[in-house]
C-alpha cells in the first residue's frame, strides 16, 4: 500500500481551515458554557498540525514534533486531569 503524503496534507489543510474557523467562531471564554467545546476544537487543529509534521515528505523536525505533543498534551489535561499530562510536557523540552 502506498502512502501518498502529499495529498493526504494537501486535505488536512482543507480541515485544517474548517476547524479554524468553527474555534473562531466560538467566542467562549475560560470558565464559559461552551469552553470544553471551543477547547475540542483546538484539540481537533492540534492533531492536524500533528499530522503534518509526522507525514511531511523531509525528515520529521522534532521540535516541531515536541511542540505538538506540548499543545495536545495541554489541552487534553483539561479532559483527563488525573493523568497529569502538563506535568509530562515538561519532559518533552529537558533534552532541548
Amino acid at each position: 500500500m502506498s502512502l501518498d503524503k502529499e495529498k493526504i496534507i494537501q486535505t488536512s489543510w482543507e480541515m485544517h481551515d474548517a476547524i479554524e474557523s468553527a474555534y473562531l467562531e466560538l467566542s467562549a471564554a475560560k470558565g464559559d458554557e461552551q469552553w470544553l467545546d471551543k477547547q475540542r476544537i483546538l484539540l481537533a487543529d492540534m492533531a492536524i498540525h500533528l499530522l503534518q509534521t509526522a507525514l511531511k515528505p523531509d525528515e520529521i523536525a522534532l521540535d516541531k514534533l515536541a511542540n505538538n505533543l506540548h499543545a495536545i498534551l495541554t489541552i487534553t489535561d483539561q479532559f483527563l486531569p488525573d493523568a497529569k499530562l502538563k506535568e509530562a510536557t515538561e519532559l518533552l523540552f529537558k533534552n532541548s
